[in-house]
């Protein structure tokens, strides 16, 4: 799912577009026990609650897509008879009312799930009138002739509210504020089917994570049968390892900021395209060719994207970059440059010392103190 796609599912979460027909829920306690349930036909929940659960939905769809938010194929396994696809499939056809197919769902997460403390399941059944476009992009509310029907799963921490003082009106007094159990902001959840290309795939699914460098092994095996993807921690410093290894001790500062602003133009070049940019091996190996690595360097470079990546894995540029920022470190200096002003820094051969050297036409601060221009 592209952002557009996934924005579009976030504003059915709203009183004026929403379809919700059904809610489900099961309360699980830092024992892996059922502490209670929760089945409830959405629109009938009073107005109060169904804006808090507004919230928690469109939390599990926020995020950056291949960080927060993860597109993930079902392999062939997952889609055989007793596969993981066939639960997740029988629960959205039977829009949550089968109890015992709800059961098995709750201990597939309770089994898998490793959180130490409270948390809450929760489940919504939806079907959405897919509204038609036209060619320039304008909805047609009244031209649907497609129908998604789709679930949600959110996976909640539930946290004791922090202590402190309440203001009692009817006594006119200050007094220590009872505690409660809080539903906080979702950890985890999925979509499923998804929603690419503006309708329904039950080929994949798209997963959430609040923590980009956690993405719940465990729960992604055997809840939903998917392989992961790597991290984008994972890709960030393979991308990395990759630099370093191929140029090995000619990785210099000039090569390195050649590969910046070639990855900066690929960025803008890309910026009207909706799918996140993603580099493959080749790409990887013709990006730093085009920065300046020799041939020679090059030649081990297949063996070490395999090794570190695995000759199949894309990279997307969003995980492995950042265009905003420009930073130059050694043990005892730290430097940040405009991205746009890398000209401004070149290295050069000062009295036999290699040195960073830093143009300076504009104003010039210490600790926030303006300085007179340098050598005046």
């Amino acid at each position: 799912m592209i952002k557009t796609e996934i924005n579009e599912i976030k504003k059915l979460f709203t009183q004026s577009k929403c379809s919700i027909t059904r809610i489900c829920g099961c309360y699980v306690d830092g024992e892996k026990n059922k502490k209670a349930e929760l089945k409830e036909a959405f629109l009938a929940l009073p107005e109060e609650d169904i804006f808090k659960y507004f919230e928690i939905l469109r939390k599990t769809l926020s995020g950056t897509p291949g960080k927060n938010l993860i597109n993930m194929e079902f392999p062939l396994a997952a889609e055989n008879d007793g596969g993981t696809q066939e639960l997740l499939l029988k629960l959205r056809d039977s829009k949550l009312k089968d109890d015992t197919l709800l059961d098995a769902f709750y201990d597939k997460i309770i089994e898998s799930y490793d959180y130490p403390s409270n948390y809450l399941i929760l489940l919504i059944h939806d079907v959405y009138d897919i509204p038609g476009k036209t060619t320039d992009g304008i909805m047609m509310e009244d031209a649907s002739d497609e129908v998604y029907e789709y679930i949600l799963c959110s996976i909640c921490p539930v946290n004791l509210s922090k202590p402190g003082l309440s203001y009692n009106s009817e006594t006119n007094t200050f007094q220590n504020r009872i505690r409660d159990w809080i539903v906080d902001m979702p950890e985890t959840g999925f979509l499923f089917p998804a929603f690419n290309d503006r309708g329904s795939d039950i080929h994949n699914i798209l997963f959430y994570s609040k923590d980009a460098d956690d993405l719940h092994d465990t729960l992604v095996e055997h809840v939903l049968g998917c392989v992961l993807p790597m991290t984008a921690g994972s890709q960030k410093e393979t991308f990395q390892v990759l630099i370093e290894e191929t140029l090995g001790e000619d990785c210099a500062y000039e090569t390195v900021k050649n590969i910046h602003e070639k990855l900066s133009e690929m960025v803008e070049e890309h910026k009207d395209v909706p799918e996140p940019l993603s580099l493959n091996k080749q790409e990887v190996k013709s990006l730093l060719a085009d920065s300046g690595v020799d041939n020679e360097k090059l030649e081990m470079f297949d063996q070490c994207y395999d090794a570190t990546a695995g000759s199949e894995t894309s990279l997307l540029v969003n995980n492995v970059f950042n265009s905003r920022a420009f930073e130059v470190k050694t043990p005892d200096v730290s430097i940040k440059i405009n991205p746009e002003r890398l000209h401004l820094i070149e290295t050069k051969n000062i009295d036999g010392r290699a040195c960073l050297v830093i143009e300076i036409n504009d104003q010039i601060e210490l600790n926030g103190i303006p300085l007179k221009p340098l050598g005046i």
